[in-house]
């Protein structure tokens, strides 16, 4: 198991050095100058441009100014925004309230996608089974921004179960709408899946031992079926967490949460390379960490899986 976790740590390596420089060059090779963009319609005296040049390395060439960056990016700096605030700073108050929200809605969304497909794999070709299909076709052909502002309406401000917006005031019991809304266009494919494997499992010459030695389906469908069959549904859900933390723009957006995508919006339309390049960076390495727990996970999952 160490050895694989090494493995996979040197792996990772290329990975996350191939990613930022990418990125790197994609956000610092934007036409138009930040600089003046930050000044908008107004121009800058010569002096404080060239200060502000100087201060932010724009005044080197790329490579260099990329070998700097990750030399601050090793020491824990993140650098500072055209504003003047530390991306520390700015990250340490924005990703908690993304955190919180990506949380709650891949909770629901595996729960969904675990539960229903289970009924659904158990009851395969009967009415509750078609129900379900139906639903989740439904579900997977709205897309989320409708869905989003479908909730809004007809939740927050028709029956008033919860805020129109969030706002500051961040908390577990305003973001269950959002999170829910989320985990309904999700869940679609993991409870697919999900639903795949059990069809299969059933089948399969382990779970036909268990029941000739006596055991009974309250026995076997836990600690057989679902418990095996739950290893494609955690894949597709890392997979979604992974894509979440750096994709809820449009949901912090429509319901006014100051997390990272609305974050990482605001610097992109200010050209604020320096925030876009810290935070996606920051996000790759939470990717990487997810999808290697992930990888562990299937051993204590599947006893049959082995990591050598």
């Amino acid at each position: 198991m160490l050895r694989y976790i090494l493995r996979r740590l040197l792996q990772a390596i290329p990975v996350f050095f191939g990613t930022t420089f990418l990125l790197y060059f994609m956000v610092f090779s934007m036409p138009g100058d930040p600089i003046l963009a930050l000044f908008g319609d107004r121009t800058p005296n010569e002096a404080v441009y060239n200060s502000l040049v100087e201060q932010y390395n724009l005044d080197e060439p790329f490579i260099v100014q990329y070998l700097l960056y990750m030399r601050d990016l090793f020491t824990g700096n993140l650098g500072v925004t055209f504003s003047g605030r530390s991306v520390n700073e700015v990250f340490a108050d924005a990703f908690p309230v993304t955190l919180m929200l990506v949380t709650m809605a891949v909770i629901f969304e595996f729960v969904l996608a675990a539960v229903l497909g289970l009924i659904s794999g158990l009851r395969a070709g009967k009415l509750s089974d078609q129900f379900n299909l139906v639903v989740a076709l439904v579900l997977n052909s709205i897309p989320a921004f409708v869905a989003m502002f479908f909730a809004q309406y007809f939740i927050a401000l028709g029956l008033g179960w919860a805020p129109v917006t969030v706002g500051a005031n961040a908390t577990w019991s305003t973001m269950w709408l959002p999170a829910l809304t989320i985990a309904l266009t999700l869940y679609v494919v993991g409870m697919r899946l999900m639903r795949g494997s059990v069809i299969e499992s059933r089948g399969a010459d382990y779970v036909r031992t268990a029941y000739a030695k006596g055991l009974t389906s309250r026995r076997v469908t836990p600690v057989h079926v679902a418990r095996n069959s739950l290893i494609p549904v955690i894949t597709n859900t890392a997979a979604s967490f992974g894509a979440l933390i750096a994709g809820t723009t449009v949901t912090e957006g429509i319901f006014n949460i100051p997390g990272i995508g609305k974050v990482l919006y605001d610097a992109i339309i200010g050209g604020q390379g320096p925030t876009i390049v810290s935070f996606v960076t920051i996000l790759t390495v939470m990717y990487i960490i997810v999808n290697i727990l992930v990888d562990l996970l299937y051993a204590v999952l599947d006893p049959r899986i082995r990591y050598v």
